[in-house]
């Protein structure tokens, strides 16, 4: 029993090195992760009425009463592939070749993505938890700059990484019937490199590019509710506020001074377990980027006077995100569970705001994920995914401002997710 215990001891020891390794940027709902926890990624993140472990507390923290106490450590690897193409660009205006060519962003082509999960069950109406995961992101990075015509130096891209910590309870106010709430302590980092020619439509030209990585802190809170209304059926409800955040050495790239908040986001899920080997589910989730003017004001606002990081000022010119999520298990026997999920979004980025979008092409709309669980004894298990984002290309249309020399670019992405956790009931 002591040895045990001293092995337990160390497990989370273990994984909270991890966790402080550098977290990679991720984009696949806009630049949402897709799921949280390797369970959840399995059935492309469907999680709201279905809590399969402790990462639960990261979609929806009312799941801590279904997973009782049990630690999760897992990893990802994420592999994207983005692209523009510009084509009708026409610079012999200002005395400089076009923008016209492929450009390839995948200067940094490989990334690793820890997560961490603890809860314990309190009593048995009380169960408390941690979550230490990568809320999403976005990386690009083009060696070959392709703003070089308009006089910017080495490789363009930028760099944008979430991460959280949650600490959380749920509560059990009746009988099947769950509340649940995390405080989300989010910390971002973000770097832009070889963008300094929209200088000229900045208020701060000296604060838009090449200022290294600038950190900001905020926090915020997640609430949620799952329900039983019939044997084997289960509802569930979650939402999360829009967490504060500045990106002060950025003030001449983002609206408002350079504020870049967490978006605000909900949803809806649904869970069916008709017989003992198989289970079914669904999720709605609402991604609310028009709460935060940095990605959501277009790009147009410069022929209207607006500069680059003013008041209300342009941006990425993102809409809101709705994404349909379906998964489906299947306990094979005891010891291997089976999974598989598809999921689509609504897209992100209109056509007409491309051209800025070349350095933040969160694009892809459809993932199909596959994975498993094996149980290696009564208290230890494995479980791994894989995960799919199926390339994606939006045409752009009039989406390059006249004084950048008016034409157009498309914008592709596409994905692969690889993700691997040893869980542990205690």
């Amino acid at each position: 029993m002591h040895h045990s215990l001293n092995r337990f001891r160390l497990r989370p020891l273990l994984a909270l090195t991890l966790a402080a390794l550098p977290w990679a940027a991720q984009a696949t709902n806009g630049y949402f992760a897709h799921g949280y926890g390797v369970k959840a990624q399995a059935v492309a993140g469907v999680g709201i009425a279905l809590p399969q472990d402790s990462l639960t507390i990261a979609t929806n923290p009312a799941g801590l009463a279904a997973v009782g106490s049990r630690l999760d450590a897992g990893i990802n690897y994420f592999a994207p592939s983005r692209s523009a193409d510009i084509s009708g660009n026409d610079l012999s205006g200002f005395g400089s070749t076009t923008l016209n060519g492929h450009h390839d962003g995948n200067g940094k082509k490989h990334f690793l993505i820890p997560e961490l999960g603890y809860s314990r069950q309190i009593n048995d109406q009380i169960t408390v938890g941690l979550a230490i995961y990568g809320n999403g992101g976005m990386n690009t990075q083009y060696d070959k700059n392709p703003f070089a015509p308009l006089g910017a130096q080495g490789p363009a891209g930028v760099n944008l990484e979430q991460l959280f910590i949650s600490p959380a309870v749920s509560y059990k106010v009746a009988p099947g019937q769950v509340l649940g709430a995390a405080i989300n302590v989010a910390h971002q980092r973000f770097a832009a490199t070889g963008i300094s020619p929209f200088g000229q439509a900045s208020i701060a030209s000296g604060s838009l590019s090449d200022r290294g990585t600038d950190t900001t802190n905020g926090v915020g809170v997640r609430l949620g509710w799952i329900g039983q209304f019939a044997p084997g059926l289960s509802v569930g409800a979650t939402w999360a506020s829009k967490i504060d955040g500045r990106f002060e050495k950025y003030k001449g790239l983002f609206a408002d001074g350079g504020e870049f908040d967490i978006p605000a986001n909900y949803g809806v899920g649904i869970a069916y377990q008709p017989n003992s080997a198989w289970e079914l589910a669904a999720d709605y989730q609402v991604i609310e980027y028009s709460g935060v003017a940095a990605v959501s004001n277009p790009l147009s606002r410069l022929a209207s006077g607006k500069l680059l990081g003013s008041n209300d000022g342009p941006g990425f010119g993102w809409d809101d995100v709705s994404v349909y999520k379906f998964g489906v298990i299947h306990h094979l026997n005891p010891n291997v569970t089976l999974r598989a999920g598809y999921s689509h979004a609504t897209q992100a980025v209109p056509r007409n705001q491309t051209f800025f979008n070349i350095l933040a092409p969160g694009v892809v709309q459809d993932h199909v994920t596959v994975g498993g669980t094996w149980k290696a004894d009564a208290h230890g298990e494995w479980s791994a995914f894989y995960g799919r984002a199926f390339k994606k290309t939006v045409q752009g249309d009039n989406a390059i401002p006249s004084n950048f020399g008016g034409g157009n670019a498309n914008i592709s992405l596409k994905e692969d997710l690889v993700g691997v956790s040893y869980g542990w009931k205690f």
